[in-house]
């Protein structure tokens, strides 16, 4: 078989969950030739440039009118409404995807962004054109509209939640599935936190606040830092800046009242979050469902209007985290908090909600379809090819 999986850098969530995929594909199936893609590789630098790194400033410095956007477009009539517009005029973007497509001749397309689903319609509505399995891989708890598109054969969603949402708007119920949102299977490995801490210079003795900040560095850690100088309870930190350098130096200059530790761009943060007893995070849907996955509270801190809004209020409803939207209110709400039965029970809310094996169980839906699929191609005359065989 082949396997297309389809993303685009904005933000890290849609990334990692690509790679998770890639991942548990090759390990349930490795003879297939798998290519993992992001799709901006193919777009203009302007265009690439805006998609990227406009993403990360628009939310990093005007949320609100990222939230408008997200709210006006959020709306299923208005989404098509949309792509119908985008068809209607030449991009150069989408056909230089839909010759790789065209090319690669995959049996599959896994999209953690919605982005490739635009060409994968286009070019079925062409006759003769490529009819691969299109699966939309929802990387939040609630699914936009922008992730339907009547190309898509399968839905892989985060919870019964996210699923009701889109059959509500039209989805047929049967190609939703909830498996989860994709995540690393190193978040599914048993680990001896003790020896972890003692690897990692912590302390035994002391609860563990684990601040992350995604890939790309975003989020106010310097003023997070110097709020917590104000808790009284006794505790240890460990702050990862992600592809920020100049903030991970910055941070690591300064004294601290509590043991504090600075790390960059970190590859062993499910280490990090299996000696944590609280993430102080942003709820994007990655990260949230790698702390869910080994039972780990989230505080989250001044979520962004859109995505990370919806994604905090499936975790508060379900017990899993607790909030504040002004960073002055986090030394109050900490010392609450910490070492207290609410944090454990905190903990095990988010045991109950994770899916550590989702990435896996999207990977074992789509081949199960694939299959389903093939054989009915066989029984109107088709040849198929049998899943699993040498040519497939």
């Amino acid at each position: 078989m082949r396997v297309l999986i389809g993303t685009v850098t904005a933000g890290g969530g849609h990334l990692a969950a690509a790679a998770a995929l890639d991942e548990a594909w090759r390990a349930l199936r490795p003879d297939d030739v798998i290519d993992r893609v992001d799709v901006g590789k193919f777009f203009s630098p302007l265009h690439r440039k805006i998609v990227s790194d406009g993403y990360v400033k628009l939310v990093n410095h005007a949320p609100e009118l990222w939230g408008m956007v997200f709210a006006k477009t959020d709306k299923p009539k208005a989404a098509r409404a949309l792509n119908k517009v985008r068809a209607i005029f030449p991009s150069n973007s989408r056909a230089r995807f839909g010759r790789y497509v065209k090319q690669f001749r995959p049996d599959v397309v896994l999209c953690t962004h919605y982005f490739p689903l635009e060409t994968l319609n286009h070019l079925r509505r062409k006759r003769g054109g490529p009819r691969p399995l299109a699966v939309s891989v929802v990387t939040d708890f609630e699914a936009h509209a922008l992730w339907m598109d009547a190309c898509v054969d399968l839905y892989c969603v985060a919870a019964e939640a996210t699923k009701a949402r889109l059959v509500a708007r039209g989805a047929v119920a049967e190609d939703v599935v909830v498996t989860g949102i994709p995540i690393s299977a190193k978040f599914s490995a048993k680990l001896n936190a003790k020896a972890v801490r003692k690897r990692l210079g912590l302390r035994d003795d002391l609860p563990v606040l684990l601040v992350p900040s995604g890939g790309f560095g975003m989020g106010p850690l310097g003023d997070i830092l110097t709020q917590l100088d104000k808790v009284e309870r006794p505790f240890q930190s460990i702050v990862v800046t992600g592809r920020n350098e100049e903030l991970r130096r910055e941070l690591a200059a300064q004294d601290r009242k509590h043991p504090t530790h600075v790390l960059g761009f970190a590859t062993n943060m499910h280490e990090l979050m299996a000696v944590a007893d609280l993430l102080i995070t942003k709820p994007g849907g990655l990260t949230s469902s790698e702390a869910l996955a080994m039972g780990k509270p989230l505080f989250i801190l001044n979520p962004i209007p859109g995505q990370e809004a919806a994604n905090s209020d499936f975790l508060l409803e379900h017990g899993a985290a607790v909030k504040v939207n002004r960073v002055e209110d986090l030394p109050y709400r900490i010392e609450q908090l910490l070492g207290t039965k609410k944090l454990a029970e905190m903990g095990r809310s988010a045991r109950a909600l994770g899916r550590p094996e989702a990435a896996r169980d999207v990977c074992r839906e789509v081949v199960r379809r694939v299959g389903r699929r093939e054989v009915g191609a066989g029984d109107s005359g088709a040849n198929p090819i049998p899943v699993g065989s040498p040519m497939a």
